[in-house]
């Protein structure tokens, strides 16, 4: 059965479904946001993706206060975010704010899931920029009011994370939406991903198979799991989101039958940030994209033919025809 994103049909048949994720490799910069837009557009992904968080409902007051090392230049890009054409956006918390005037060093977990966390004006600038630029949006909500805000922008579809999949409340909402839903799997079993399934409904699912671990090991990727998937949620498409190195597993696992890949972008592996090193650069997304379409050529109808290349050779290499 095949999902309808934006005007692609996501199925067996179809051409492989790419997203480029950049996730909070943006770093909490518009520019660098852009910049990825603009990286994926010219790698030839048929979307980019976001992450969209309610900090204050997905982190508990402890874990927020928790100290932590945040690099300066994204507690500059929220401060730089502060204040647009004269207007001024609540970006950190008053808190922050005062505390990181007075010392910039002296850095919480909030101050950095804040940092990250684009509000309305940004995903304005977001949703136009995709636009202009003919590449459709979306994310990955992490709570139910990310998932109404998400849907705001008349987005194509929803992403489920995987550290979502349980949660019973965040599922019936996206689904409430009426739109098609990716579901990512990683760190879960078959029964819990079973439960999701019953939960969302099989109609307009696309389930992907995923490591939790970031970057993952080759052996820990186990890419046979698309075929099992295929056979027990026969009719729903089975796609892979991958977080190893390189691109080998991405292409094998459209080999195994994967109809949408999912890939981390950065602009630099180097910079800053929990997710940039199982990324893939420009230039990498791109060889992943172009061999996932060559892949496409070679992989054929499965009907032998006898190509007219090959009857001109033939008639000049087979002296005997006995049959």
């Amino acid at each position: 059965m095949a999902v309808r994103i934006g005007n692609k049909l996501i199925s067996d048949g179809y051409s492989c479904f790419i997203i480029a994720e950049i996730g909070i490799n943006h770093n909490g910069s518009l520019e660098i946001t852009k910049r990825l837009i603009d990286a994926a557009v010219e790698a030839g992904a048929d979307a980019v993706k976001f992450q969209k968080r309610e900090v204050e409902v997905v982190y508990t007051i402890e874990e927020l206060a928790q100290p932590r090392k945040v690099d300066p230049s994204i507690i500059k890009n929220a401060f730089d975010r502060m204040i647009i054409e004269g207007v001024q956006y609540k970006i950190l918390p008053e808190e922050s704010v005062n505390r990181l005037k007075e010392n910039p060093e002296n850095t919480t977990n909030s101050d950095l899931k804040y940092a990250l966390e684009f509000n309305l004006k940004d995903y304005d600038t977001i949703d136009n920029y995709c636009h202009n630029k003919g590449i459709i949006w979306f994310a990955s909500s992490w709570d139910g009011l990310s998932a109404h805000f998400v849907n705001g922008y008349n987005v194509p579809c929803h992403k489920i994370a995987s550290p979502c999949l349980t949660h019973i409340d965040l599922l019936k909402r996206v689904r409430s939406n009426g739109k098609p839903v990716i579901l990512s799997t990683g760190g879960s079993t078959i029964e819990q991903i079973e439960k999701a399934v019953e939960i969302l409904g099989r109609e307009d699912l696309i389930i992907l198979h995923c490591i939790a671990n970031y970057p993952c090991e080759d052996n820990e990727i186990n890419i046979r799991i698309i075929s099992v998937f295929r056979l027990i949620f026969p009719g729903i498409p089975i796609g892979y989101s991958g977080h190893e190195i390189g691109i080998l597993p991405s292409v094998a696992a459209v080999a195994m039958g994967a109809c949408l890949v999912e890939r981390h972008i950065t602009l630099d592996k180097n910079m800053p940030g929990s997710d940039h090193k199982a990324s893939l650069e420009p230039q990498e997304f791109k060889q992943m994209v172009d061999e996932i379409r060559r892949f496409e050529k070679v992989r054929g109808d499965g009907i032998k033919h006898v190509l007219p290349s090959e009857i001109t050779i033939m008639k000049k290499l087979r002296r005997r025809i006995d049959f």
